[in-house]
């Protein structure tokens, strides 16, 4: 079987610097906010060229905790795309916001800024645009909105850390980039972790309060915040990792690229464009006249693994259909009909393979 996804071989070819790693947290007695943590923090920090970088233990609370430090709330409307994550609306809902949906690009799958404007209303205090599949938004169109209708900007990073925009990594646009380590992402940790960006002072000092219990000083809580830590180890695997994610995401692009080429022509699939900036978190395909799920039925069969991110709208699903009845995203509908995501990781040199199932169908 030919996986969607094979974290072993980095794991593998860093195996004595990982293992020493652990190691050394393991011997020091420091797990939580330690030095592995704030060497991180300070690291991410300067590649993604922001002046704050705040460790959590997922990717949704660097979004809630990025949606509580704004003051964010009832009564208040954030505008977002449908087509994500569960965690990128649940964020929304968690802090008493309401999430109103967007519809997105069809040749992106990101938001579309003209169906965000028309979203916009007196109760909009912010836009969250997801980089969706590491390929970064059209952070232009929906800065210019924000700063137009004086909203706040939050980057969903999630599948996006070291993509770009235009000369500027993804995640340094608005008032706060969201990332998530989860194994399988572009810089994966080992388990559950997170992170969010800022440039504002204030921001990044009141995520640090929230992440702690509501505490900038132990045993003097100041909000009800939550537990949210990037822990010790983690860190320390993730600063491993780092200096070779560029490569890693240049590798990434470069089986984008064959795989470009081993299927061009092919009756029925539209293919990803190959943008500046986009680290291919995933090669998701459109599998055209119905047949999406027909091919994938067959790949699987022939040992090829395949995943459909994401085949239900956040408004078709059971808690959203009775507050989005009248939701009506199209283009998005459209593309969750016809997604199918092929295998894709820095090392895959199963393009041929694949391709030559897919040619056969």
């Amino acid at each position: 079987m030919i996986p969607i996804l094979d974290p072993r071989p980095q794991i593998e070819a860093h195996w004595a610097e990982l293992n020493a790693a652990i190691q050394k947290v393991l011997r020091s007695g420091s797990f939580i906010l330690g030095p592995e943590e704030q060497a991180f923090e300070r690291e991410a920090a300067d590649y993604l060229g922001a002046r704050h970088a705040v460790g959590l233990n997922s990717g949704t609370d660097a979004l809630v905790i990025a949606l509580r430090a704004l003051g964010l709330g009832p009564g208040d409307e954030v505008i977002t795309t449908p087509f994500t994550f569960f965690a990128t609306v649940e964020a929304i809902s968690q802090v008493g916001a309401t999430p109103v949906l967007a519809d997105i690009e069809a040749d992106s799958f990101n938001l579309d800024p003209d169906s965000v404007l028309r979203a916009i209303t007196p109760r909009t205090r912010a836009i969250l645009p997801v980089h969706l599949f590491g390929r970064p938004c059209d952070l232009d169109r929906l800065g210019a909105l924000a700063r137009t209708h004086g909203l706040h900007l939050v980057e969903d990073c999630a599948q996006a850390f070291g993509a770009g925009w235009k000369g500027r990594k993804a995640g340094g646009f608005g008032a706060f980039g969201c990332f998530s380590f989860f194994p399988t992402k572009n810089l994966g940790a080992c388990g559950d972790a997170g992170m969010l960006t800022t440039d504002d002072d204030a921001l990044a000092d009141r995520a640090r309060m929230l992440r702690a219990h509501g505490s900038r000083v132990k045993y003097h809580n100041e909000a009800v915040g939550c537990n949210s830590r990037l822990d010790e180890l983690q860190a320390a695997m993730l600063r491993i990792k780092l200096p070779h994610l560029d490569r890693w995401n240049a590798q990434r692009r470069a089986v984008a690229a064959s795989y470009r080429d081993a299927l061009a022509g092919l009756a029925g699939l539209v293919l990803p464009e190959l943008v500046d900036g986009h680290v291919f978190h995933q090669f998701t395909v459109r599998v055209q006249d119905g047949r999406r799920d027909q091919v994938q039925a067959a790949l699987a069969e022939a040992g090829i693994q395949t995943m459909v991110y994401y085949p239900v709208l956040v408004h078709r699903m059971q808690l959203y259909l009775e507050t989005h009845a009248a939701t009506r995203c199209p283009v998005a509908e459209q593309a969750a009909a016809e997604v199918l995501s092929l295998p894709i990781w820095p090392e895959f040199q199963a393009v041929p393979t694949v391709a030559a199932a897919l040619r056969a169908l």
